[in-house]
């Protein structure tokens, strides 16, 4: 058996090591500043941080620490004051805790919009929304309008349409706050699958703890105003995570009592 070991540690030795995924979202150094002089508002103060391609990261902080000023900034609707973004693959999508859905158009023709956009024909672009209305369950409301469906229904519809831009990275504001908790939990569960079948890269800002340590691979936890990089936490959790799982809150509770205390030293 001993000499075994000499033969099994060299083919070990010899397995290549798994290549590190792109990098698919960087930010060097990023303020932003708001207003000018004494009135000034820092809202972001040199924030450097790095999201791998396909990787799902999760943004906490308190109310005002700028979570939602950094997705703004990534996704082009905004300058930094300071600093650089990068993105990789293109213009991502975003999606919004209000779905913004158009309510002249049908369900069908929200999500077919973006590709209108993007010149793609009659013939692929109904083939296209048919497959993404599949992807959240909604084939069966295609022609409905928006204030025929519920509130989960609707931020169905406008993950369907984020989908529709073929970004690959997806950020996401506080997408299920205005969600009651059991539509928000089933929600949690058909992200994942979508997470996991596209191999989008999701950038997600929440204000609940535990479900961003339900939904991702790092939690990135900002300071209070302005807003920098306090701490990150990897979360091992095994998936399909449950919200209410003993894991879940244990890890919860940890950042919580951090963004606790650099509230209290704030």
């Amino acid at each position: 058996m001993s000499a075994a070991l000499p033969n099994l540690s060299k083919l070990l030795a010899s397995v290549p090591a798994p290549a590190a995924r792109p990098v698919a979202l960087r930010l060097d150094g990023v303020s932003k500043r708001h207003g000018v002089g004494q009135d000034a508002v820092i809202a972001l103060d040199t924030m450097s941080l790095s999201v791998r391609a396909g990787e799902f990261v999760c943004i906490v902080g308190a109310s005002g620490c700028g979570k939602s000023t950094m997705l703004n900034l990534v996704a082009g609707l905004d300058t930094p004051t300071a600093g650089q973004v990068h993105v990789e693959g293109g213009r991502p999508a975003l999606m919004f805790q209000e779905s913004a859905l158009f309510p002249w158009l049908t369900v069908e023709e929200n999500v077919a919009f973006p590709l209108q956009m993007q010149g793609v024909g009659r013939s692929e672009r109904k083939q296209r929304v048919a497959e993404l209305l599949a992807m959240v369950h909604l084939e069966k409301f295609a022609r409905r309008r928006p204030h025929e469906l519920s509130g989960g229904m609707k931020q169905r519809v406008a993950l369907a349409r984020a989908l529709a831009q073929r970004a690959s990275l997806l950020l996401m504001d506080e997408p299920f706050a205005a969600l009651d908790a059991m539509m928000r939990d089933h929600l949690h569960l058909e992200l994942e699958q979508l997470w996991q079948q596209t191999g989008l890269t999701v950038v997600f800002v929440t204000h609940n703890v535990r479900e961003a340590v339900r939904l991702g691979d790092r939690v990135l936890l900002l300071s209070s105003r302005p807003g920098r990089l306090m701490a990150e936490y990897q979360i091992d959790i095994p998936r399909p995570r449950r919200i209410e799982s003993t894991e879940v809150a244990r890890t919860a509770r940890e950042i919580t009592d951090r963004l606790h205390e650099a509230a209290r030293h704030a």
